[in-house]
């Protein structure tokens, strides 16, 4: 099973503590933060699996940090658990109109959030909670890293595997060249834009025919097998 990231957003360090350990357990990789500014810069760095939100944090309070995450492209799909110790319908409510996923009122069990965000991810994102993602006869596990196309196996460079990852989690949608770097590439600011026209260029030689990866002109990059 390939680790998923957790963003919890926390300050009650005790609780945050415990959450923490038993997602972590569970091979988790979790980042941890307890105000809603950092976490808006973290959801942008990490692109985290699922968010874990409380409604009351230091900086601007969660149920804005989750209707910022839900306008912003990125973190529009993000799975997000909201924590709080408000218990009244209307707040649940209006927690889950504002884009939360589900809702959990303190004091809670971790190992039910930790349920909780199983079966959240099991609906929002079936692909990365089973550990394998597919399209048009590509099979990507995360688990052993492989990949086949229509059952050969395919052989990727660590890069256009990432590359090939991010089109999988994403496909039809369409990314700049600045997008794929920022998701791709660590250290994104040290690379040129072109690099990832080279990328690209080996990721279709690898995926040989047909060629289902679009270049939309002046926009970018889209895993699309219908063009």
């Amino acid at each position: 099973m390939s680790i998923k990231r957790l963003l919890l957003v926390e300050d009650d360090r005790p609780l945050a503590e415990l959450v923490g350990f038993h997602f972590d357990r569970a091979g988790w990789a979790v980042t941890r933060t307890g105000d809603g500014e950092e976490a808006l810069i973290l959801s942008e760095e990490i692109k985290p699996d699922l968010v874990v939100l409380d409604w009351m944090i230091e900086g601007i309070s969660g149920i804005e940090v989750c209707r910022r995450l839900r306008r912003k492209e990125n973190s529009a799909n993000v799975p997000i658990i909201m924590l709080t110790a408000r218990g009244e319908e209307e707040d649940r409510i209006r927690g889950l109109e504002t884009g939360a996923d589900d809702y959990m009122t303190k004091p809670f069990s971790p190992k039910e959030l930790l349920a909780r965000a199983s079966a959240v991810l099991r609906r929002v994102r079936p692909a990365i909670a089973a550990g394998a993602l597919s399209y048009a006869g590509i099979e990507m596990d995360l688990a052993a890293h492989r990949v086949r196309r229509d059952n050969a196996p395919l052989q990727l460079g660590p890069t256009e595997y990432r590359l090939l990852r991010h089109f999988l989690e994403n496909p039809g949608r369409v990314f700049s060249r600045q997008q794929l770097l920022e998701a791709v590439w660590q250290h994104s600011e040290e690379i040129e834009l072109r690099t990832v026209d080279v990328h690209v260029r080996r990721l279709r030689l690898a995926l040989g025919e047909p060629d289902i990866i679009r270049t939309v002109r002046s926009a970018g990059y889209s895993l699309d097998a219908a063009h």
